[in-house]
């Protein structure tokens, strides 16, 4: 069964993430029966996963520069599991993006298949982005810039309003949730969903349920903390303290924004904690809650989760960008707070998580 029409998107770094879409977007079309395994949606809003078409994308490793993108999402640095191999060719090279602050110095203390490999000078002009964006007729720009890519992120932001595309800030770099910059997207008529992609079933959605589950119950938390680690680009990136900083507050405000009380900052701990270069793209998450039950009796709540990354990502990603070309077709610009508070860590306004799920489900049915 086909969908509406194509979705023609635009992809800013083609990382694991990346990868993991494009993937899934070929996965999902050979395997289109109603059976289909990991989607919250398959149809959503008339428009199934394989409706979305790559337009263009960008990077900056000398790796994938000029590759047709089917050749550049399973090159080096990349390391995430290849669950659909024959990505058909697409015709679409990758185009050189601007570099920026998107390479930390320390990465190349590393070995170069860990690493970046970027390209000399400082890459592709504004103007020359948006021509790219413009000229291949891209709807919807995908932010996926490493963590700690704060100027990368505001760049790509700029190219998305210039080139008239909406956009969709999968990282944690306040976009969406800053009040000037949704401003911008509304009075330009384009929309916006950010900031920070929550996984699939990934360490934000399981500690916010399980804080949620005590409040519900009468489970007083005292205290809490989420450990990560990792053996990606993005593990190896925030190696870097100093590129944690958005990320440690979009991840711990994720969870105290849904506890009954919020914890002092010394009595809650949420962040990725290490590199691991052989775990790859899988991330373990070891996660702790202490708390009081009834009679003022302690108890505690030790839980250890392990998920591929990107694929777990990737899973919600293409729900976004269908919301996205929904409020498109509705003529919605600005912040989506629905698709934002369902999909996003930081949303620009935080809501309990079955809530936003059923602030989505009428957003989809175009309640809202």
């Amino acid at each position: 069964m086909a969908g509406k029409d194509r979705i023609k998107i635009a992809i800013a770094g083609v990382g694991n993430c990346a990868s993991s879409l494009l993937q899934g977007i070929e996965y999902y079309r050979k395997n289109e029966d109603a059976d289909a395994i990991g989607l919250m949606h398959r149809d959503l809003g008339g428009y199934f996963p394989y409706d979305i078409e790559l337009a263009a994308a960008f990077d900056i490793d000398r790796r994938k520069i000029g590759k047709d993108v089917s050749e550049a999402i399973f090159s080096l640095p990349n390391c995430t599991t290849v669950f659909f191999p024959d990505v058909p060719k697409t015709g679409i090279e990758i185009s050189l993006g601007r570099v920026l602050d998107g390479c930390s110095e320390h990465l190349f203390n590393y070995p170069e298949e860990c690493r970046f490999l970027p390209v000399e000078g400082e890459g592709a002009t504004k103007e020359e982005v948006v021509s790219v964006l413009q000229n291949s007729g891209a709807e919807i720009l995908v932010n996926y810039m490493p963590v700690g890519s704060e100027e990368a992120a505001r760049f790509y932001a700029e190219c998305a309003l210039e080139a008239g595309c909406a956009f969709i800030n999968n990282m944690p770099v306040f976009i969406a949730s800053n009040p000037e910059w949704a401003k911008r997207f509304e009075e330009k008529q384009l929309p916006i969903i950010g900031d920070d992609i929550k996984s699939q079933l990934g360490a934000t959605i399981v500690h916010r349920t399980l804080a949620d589950l005590f409040k519900k119950r009468g489970v007083k938390i005292e205290r809490t903390y989420q450990l990560n680690t990792g053996g990606n680009t993005d593990f190896l990136n925030m190696l870097n303290r100093n590129r944690l900083v958005s990320k440690k507050i979009s991840k711990t405000e994720a969870v105290q924004s849904v506890l009954a009380e919020r914890l002092e900052n010394g009595n809650i701990h949420v962040g990725p904690s290490d590199y691991v270069s052989w775990q790859k793209d899988n991330k373990v998450c070891f996660l702790r809650i202490e708390g009081k039950l009834f009679g003022d009796v302690p108890m505690n709540l030790e839980l250890r989760l392990s998920v591929e990354d990107s694929p777990n990502s990737a899973g919600v990603v293409i729900d976004a960008i269908r919301c996205c070309k929904l409020a498109l077709e509705r003529g919605k610009g600005g912040i989506l707070y629905q698709p934002s508070a369902y999909f996003m860590k930081h949303p620009p306004k935080q809501y309990p998580d079955d809530e936003a799920y059923r602030m989505i489900e009428e957003f989809i049915a175009g309640n809202q």
